[in-house]
């Protein structure tokens, strides 16, 4: 039951996301909805194709469908009440990645998965709906710059792996370790950290 709501909230926050964005790039409603579908089952297809579930897990449980649908219609209906776009966007974005990197760290736990391809999964699972997101609107994904973005990603899912060896209580881990993907990414931007870059003039 946690791990479900914790899906759906990632699910939501990345709708959200990928609402405005399109709504910063004046796209119509239907343009709003297909990014904000993409941006919160991009990652999450991309992952059940690589283990083999079929269908992906939104085409077998509507409630993903009416989640983002509702979550793309309030964030039109509130984008006058959302003020510093940007600012918003990073913030539902920043709580995606992190609630979704364990969600997909638990899925490939249950598909019985090695911990490094259970942390390669939630990274995907985290980062690709706004990779997707990104190339339809025409931007470069955030993942593909030097922020700190898939790395803060990587060191929660580490943090999930430590924090099993010892605590008994899964769901506290589960929010440990999201808490610390959010806190890395915040962090990251708060005081400009972010990876070398390999370009040299």
């Amino acid at each position: 039951m946690f791990f479900q709501i914790v899906d759906i909230l990632g699910t939501i926050a990345f709708a959200i996301s990928g609402a405005l964005v399109a709504m910063n790039k004046r796209m119509d409603p239907f343009g709003v909805l297909i990014i904000a579908f993409v941006t919160a089952v991009g990652g999450g297809t991309l992952r059940d194709v690589m283990i083999g579930v079929e269908p992906v897990g939104w085409m077998r449980n509507m409630t993903y469908v009416y989640v983002i649908t509702g979550a793309a219609l309030f964030a039109v209906i509130f984008r006058k009440r959302i003020s510093y776009l940007r600012k918003s966007l990073f913030l539902f974005d920043t709580i995606g990645i992190g609630l979704y990197t364990v969600v997909g760290i638990e899925t490939g736990l249950i598909a019985g998965l090695h911990p490094v391809i259970c942390i390669a999964l939630g990274t995907m699972t985290a980062c690709f709906g706004g990779v997707i997101r990104d190339i339809l609107c025409n931007e470069i994904p955030v993942i593909f710059r030097k922020e700190i973005y898939a790395t803060a990603c990587i060191l929660g899912g580490l943090t999930y792996f430590l924090l099993l060896q010892f605590l008994a209580d899964t769901n506290f881990v589960f929010v440990i370790a999201g808490f610390i993907v959010i806190l890395v990414r915040l962090l990251a931007v708060r005081y400009k950290i972010s990876l070398p870059s390999l370009y040299k003039k």
